[in-house]
């Protein structure tokens, strides 16, 4: 399940973070970093996948 979940924070980073930890300050955050950068979503999306194991 977690490589999904990489998978889909690749493509759209908010799903990811959703999927993990619901909606909460590491969703929120996820949003405005995507919205200011694609990158910054994405690399965010993924730490918060790793982190939350």
């Amino acid at each position: 399940m977690e490589i999904l979940k990489i998978i889909l924070s690749i493509l759209l980073p908010p799903l990811g973070v959703f999927l993990q930890v619901g909606i909460g300050m590491h969703f929120w955050l996820n949003i405005v970093l995507t919205i200011l950068g694609y990158f910054p979503g994405v690399i965010h999306a993924i730490w918060v996948i790793a982190k939350n194991k």
